[in-house]
């Protein structure tokens, strides 16, 4: 029997953890679920405290939407799950996707509940996705809530698309500038060594600093490009602990302009995520726990743990929220409504809509900048080169001229 991880909440409200043996992730799941257990989160235990898995496959969230939409219309029509799960392996172009579907199939049959056989597969169902599924089966409108899972993951993946190709041109632009200078440095400049040293001049300032740069490249290359490797795996290191992470994360949050273009990305996230979830039927104590662990920000998710704490202490939602300083004024404002009013899932709605416009605007706004920079840098180096190669020949030429 493999070793699992788990975290539900018992039946005082308390969240609990620990580590148990058992045959399968969703034969534990249903042993947890009659234990009284709710919200129950399951992942593998790893045998090693540190490992890089940079190469980890997860199933496309496109792959994820088709099959939410696909199953939500058999589901609809009146076709039996085990039935229409078979025809959607069957068409699946997603090697990954087919073989957790097969999976699903077979604990399934084993007595297996839909969201705890999905549960098993994180690779292919974030946990946000199975905490709608384990409400959509308490409450009977599975095929609905698909429909509103394909809807979510459709918006998921359009928010990525626009932080994709926003950032494709000016990644090719630094990418272009670090292969100049190291042509230059490497390549071009060892040339023109040889040259003045023919002439045995004494060079200018610039030109000398140039060369001793073109020198350090050219003889510690291995050192500059073990110290890159150095630096890449140290920064994997960092970010696979809990410190580091959570490290990390509060600096990117300060950084001038990334940081704002990452904070808002993460308050849509979190309120697009939210809002399915309620209105899917989720209970808000689980649907913060789920959203806080979807947000992938360490800063955000101490902070909405920290609220729903406050939460089920008897607080509310709107108040706690605001005392994490982590959410701007509208967004707060948005909540204290939506609580006021009971429209907590329109509200969301609404605001996930406002910081998805606002990230368009910020992402376009954060090119804007980034493309001059890039290109000034560049042209700051190379006419640095070119001061430098000028300045040496025109005082070979005037000391040659002397002589």
């Amino acid at each position: 029997m493999d070793k699992y991880r788990y975290s539900a909440i018992d039946a005082t409200g308390n969240t609990v953890s620990g580590i148990e043996e058992a045959v399968s992730a969703g034969a534990m799941h249903v042993a947890l679920l009659e234990r009284g257990f709710q919200g129950v989160q399951i992942s593998e235990k790893k045998s090693s405290v540190l490992q890089f898995e940079i190469t980890k496959k997860r199933v496309q969230r496109k792959h994820i939407m088709h099959f939410s939409r696909q199953l939500s219309v058999f589901v609809r029509a009146g076709i039996p799950i085990m039935e229409a799960l078979e025809v959607i392996a069957e068409e699946t172009p997603d090697k990954l996707l087919k073989k957790a579907i097969y999976d699903m199939l077979e604990r399934l049959q084993s007595g297996d509940t839909f969201a705890s056989a999905a549960a098993a597969h994180p690779e292919a169902f974030p946990n946000f996705y199975v905490g709608i599924l384990s409400s959509a089966e308490l409450t009977g409108n599975l095929d609905a809530v698909l429909d509103q899972l394909a809807d979510y993951l459709e918006r998921d993946i359009e928010a990525r698309s626009k932080v994709t190709s926003a950032m494709i041109y000016p990644a090719v632009v630094a990418v272009m500038a670090v292969a100049v200078v190291i042509i230059l440095a490497t390549f071009v400049m060892p040339k023109f060594v040889v040259f003045f040293k023919s002439f045995n001049a004494k060079l200018p300032l610039p030109t000398r600093m140039l060369l001793g740069v073109s020198n350090f490249f050219s003889h510690y290359w291995w050192a500059i490009f073990g110290g890159i490797i150095l630096l890449i795996v140290a920064g994997i290191a960092v970010r696979r602990s809990r410190a580091g992470k959570a490290w990390l994360d509060s600096v990117i949050l300060k950084l001038p302009i990334l940081g704002d273009l990452v904070r808002t990305a993460i308050i849509e996230r979190v309120c697009r995520i939210l809002s399915s979830m309620i209105r899917a039927g989720v209970g808000l104590p689980d649907a913060m726990r789920v959203t806080a662990d979807s947000a992938n920000n360490a800063v955000y998710r101490e902070g909405l743990n920290h609220v729903r704490e406050e939460m089920m202490e008897g607080q509310g939602l709107a108040e706690p929220l605001s005392r994490t300083h982590l959410f701007p004024g509208a967004a707060r404002q948005m909540f204290r409504v939506g609580e006021e009013t009971g429209t907590l899932d329109a509200q969301l709605a609404t605001a996930a809509a406002f910081y998805d416009r606002e990230l368009d605007v910020k992402l376009k706004r954060f090119t804007s900048l980034f493309e001059p920079a890039v290109i000034i840098f560049m042209g700051v180096i190379v006419g640095f080169v070119a001061v430098a190669l000028v300045s040496a020949m025109y005082g070979i030429y005037h000391q040659v001229k002397v002589q």
